[in-house]
């Protein structure tokens, strides 16, 4: 029950931070003293007291599309463990629903940007289905390598039997992994070297562009379920990356969120150091982790 509720509090609370953390770490390596920590926290509360602009054009699909997204982001919570704890959710085959639920939570953002009849949100679209060809690909092969090492296709048994023994066994494999994974990472949450949050250049836009026309909640709601995916996507990585348990619970918490707010460092240090990629080079990144996975399948088959 208590690391239920350590679970809870943790999903529903931390992600804005991670936000607030990269944007810190880009504003140091800039010179700048930059937004608070808090500033994603405070972002979120003024956009829930702002009022709602509706095209003409839109139906419901267009406000379905950021509570879906997010309703789908949230379950898919509780579906990854934190740490060493076990996560509220769990069965046989849960990988397979977890990467389907982002799956639905893109489909409804790309199809509530069509709903809008911009030629420009359309476009923004176009680009972020055709990259998520190349991105879920390559979450799976990372899933099925650990399928492959765990002997079991649910999250929890699946990166909990990743140890300091099976680092030492399998580290090219896990290494390789990693890459690949953090790559998707990248790519899947809009950050730079794929993507800026912050751009509003009509060539280069790719997830923003389809939400420009979100404001107030639904804006808030777009925002969240955004930090949120980061967050989900960060735990798989620093579950894997920190293979071992202090035996006490509340220490390994400590020492997940501890590894989240570095992988949030790393990447403030990632795009402080890395220029945008142009538009046509997005694929051939997104391949080459794809191949890493791929080859980390082949080393644990092998």
């Amino acid at each position: 029950m208590i690391d239920t509720i350590f679970h809870v509090v943790l999903v529903l609370a931390m992600p804005p931070l991670l936000l607030g953390v990269i944007g810190k770490t880009k504003a140091a390596f800039a010179g700048r003293v930059g937004a608070p920590f808090l500033q994603p926290y405070y972002d979120l509360a003024r956009l829930m007291k702002k009022g709602i602009v509706l095209s003409d054009s839109t139906t419901w699909i267009f406000r379905a599309g950021p509570v879906v997204t997010l309703a789908a982001t949230l379950f898919a919570a509780l579906l990854v463990p934190l740490g060493k704890h076990p996560a509220p959710v769990s069965f046989e085959g849960d990988m397979i629903l977890f990467a389907y639920l982002f799956a639905l939570g893109r489909f409804f953002t790309t199809t509530a940007a069509l709903d809008t009849a911009s030629s420009f949100e359309g476009m923004g679209a176009a680009r972020e289905v055709s990259f998520s060809c190349l991105a879920e690909p390559t979450l799976f092969f990372a899933l099925i390598t650990l399928t492959r090492l765990s002997g079991t296709m649910s999250l929890t048994p699946m990166l909990h039997h990743v140890t300091l023994p099976v680092w030492m066994a399998t580290g090219a494999s896990l290494i390789l992994l990693l890459a690949g994974l953090f790559v998707v990472l990248l790519a899947e949450n809009c950050r730079i070297p794929f993507d800026d949050p912050n751009t509003h250049l009509e060539l280069t836009m790719i997830h923003e562009v389809m939400v420009l026309d979100h404001s107030g909640p639904y804006f808030s709601c777009v925002l969240y379920g955004a930090a949120l995916k980061l967050y989900l996507l960060g735990a798989l990585f620093v579950n894997i990356a920190l293979p071992f348990a202090s035996g006490n619970a509340y220490l390994d918490w400590v020492v997940f969120a501890a590894g989240m707010l570095l992988l949030a460092v790393a990447i403030g240090v990632v795009e402080s150091v890395m220029a945008r990629l142009r538009l046509i080079r997005v694929p051939q990144l997104l391949v080459a982790a794809l191949i890493l996975t791929a080859f980390s399948l082949v080393l644990v088959v092998r």
